[in-house]
């Protein structure tokens, strides 16, 4: 594969390219996004589903753009999906055939089923795992599969989006029009066993954003961001009812106003047909689900058990020349077993402890000094797949680290400690990370360290712990934990 690959995904509504660069088998970043509101669709739904010549003539356009970018970055593979717009349309050959003798470029038109799989293999791999229905509103259809146990099951689609409801009813004022054909379309829809409800695209996004700015959420992601369907339907009445000032005020993009009345209309029928409970947001979509079907061909389509593509970036870009972090993570892993039951820390957040460990070096990579503070930005930026926000936060908060202090004592004022875990449990796992990197202060290997729980507290036998037993106090413990060093 190559190691800079662009994905091209031409919707009804908008085109958008995504490069990403791997760093390592598996892992990757993405070092550009671009998107152009093509609206490739204009005026197709009135005119039987043919693509009219204006709205080609500027996707042309900005398609040779995209190329342009893509080369700029040495882009040695170019996959370009195309849906709805063009699958529906009539003359869609006319089209494809004119941007492959101009461009160059193969335009691969996918099926509605192909285009659900797609946004639910980047969900599958991409967030936490979790049982759940995806839900993708586009400008020509809305996408459905089930998530169940990782895996992609009963890809669906039907034609309800948001250009093609604007266009057909809501031009015309017939809100009772497109109910009624949601509603009729929906009921086509499988049983979906499941009360968690996925959702991709950018109608889904623009929601979020906007009802995360609007309770001040502390976390700036969109991705993983999850909330329950009463506020959400809350949220979308309000849109609904808003004219163009009133959107403004909810944090509604400018260039979203004459799609996101459909688009509201249709994921709140969808979630009141689906009867889910919970929502989580999803900032992957086709264009990841096409890299990664690519990247993981070989792999069943699946990361390899307990990956993180996001870690294992951060380690590959800025932890090149340290093994102190996979050392750091044994030996934490170890503290957290041996004093799992004595700091009643009962089996919690052990993971996150050791992948907190892994990271302590990253920061490095930026400057030495102060690098606990560039280790916590660079996870809170850059730690975005297969983790909640909460795991997010609290990573990236155990990195921070101030002598003698405590770490809920580093909490940021208006920051993300609603995210986190009570203050005993974060300080103690502050003080099993931080002892875990005091502990290898002469980088011996973590084998040579020895740990015992006695009456005494957590004792610890090593040869070479001189280092380590000055730097202890510079960790503050649990009340009710004594460490004792015995080199």
């Amino acid at each position: 594969m190559a190691k800079c690959t662009a994905v091209i995904d031409i919707g009804s509504n908008s085109m958008r390219m995504a490069v990403f660069q791997k760093t390592s088998r598996f892992a990757f970043h993405i070092i550009h996004e671009v998107k152009s509101s093509v609206r490739l669709s204009e005026n197709a739904y009135k005119n039987d589903d043919n693509l009219q010549s204006f709205a080609m003539d500027r996707t042309a356009a900005a398609l040779a753009e995209f190329l342009d970018v893509a080369r700029s970055f040495g882009a040695r593979k170019v996959l370009c999906v195309a849906t709805s717009a063009l699958r529906d349309a009539p003359n869609a050959s006319v089209f494809i055939t004119r941007i492959r003798r101009e461009l160059g470029l193969q335009i691969k038109v996918i099926d509605g089923d192909r285009e659900a799989y797609l946004g639910a293999l980047a969900c599958a791999n991409l967030l936490p795992r979790i049982d759940a229905i995806t839900v993708d509103v586009g400008g020509g259809s809305s996408e459905f599969a089930l998530l169940a146990n990782g895996k992609v099951q009963s890809p669906f689609s039907l034609n309800i989006g948001t250009v093609r409801l604007k266009e057909l009813f809501l031009d015309h004022d017939d809100l009772k029009g497109a109910i009624r054909y949601i509603d009729d379309a929906l009921k086509s829809l499988p049983s979906f066993d499941t009360d968690t409800l996925i959702g991709i695209g950018g109608t889904y996004r623009a929601i979020t954003r906007a009802m995360m700015k609007d309770e001040s959420y502390p976390l700036k992601k969109l991705h993983g961001y999850t909330t329950r369907k009463e506020p959400f339907d809350v949220f979308c009445n309000q849109i609904l009812e808003a004219n163009p000032k009133k959107l403004k005020s909810l944090y509604i993009k400018a260039e979203r106003f004459d799609t996101i009345k459909p688009g509201t209309l249709i994921l709140q029928r969808i979630i009141r047909h689906l009867k889910v409970s919970n929502l989580v947001c999803s900032g992957v979509g086709v264009r990841e689900g096409v890299y990664l079907n690519d990247l993981l061909r070989n792999s069943g389509g699946l990361f390899p058990a307990n990956y993180n593509p996001s870690i294992r970036y951060l380690l590959d870009t800025y932890a090149v020349h340290s093994d102190h972090g996979n050392q750091c993570a044994r030996l934490a892993g170890r503290i957290f077993d041996v004093l799992d039951a004595p700091l009643k820390l009962e089996g919690s957040h052990r993971s996150e402890l050791i992948m907190a460990a892994k990271l302590l070096p990253i920061g490095i990579g930026i400057r030495y000094y102060a690098y606990q503070r560039h280790s916590h930005y660079l996870a809170l930026s850059a730690l975005d797949y297969g983790l909640s926000h909460r795991q997010i936060a609290l990573i990236a908060h155990l990195l921070l680290f101030k002598k003698g202090v405590a770490s809920s004592e580093l909490l940021p004022k208006n920051g993300y400690a609603p995210l986190l875990p009570d203050t005993r449990t974060l300080d103690a796992l502050y003080a099993l990370l931080w002892l875990s990197h005091v502990l290898l202060a002469s980088r011996q290997n973590v084998d040579e360290i020895g740990l015992e729980y006695t009456q005494e507290g957590l004792v610890i036998r090593g040869t070479r712990l001189y280092l380590a037993a000055e730097q202890l106090k510079n960790i503050v413990l649990p009340d009710n934990l004594t460490v004792l060093i015995n080199p």
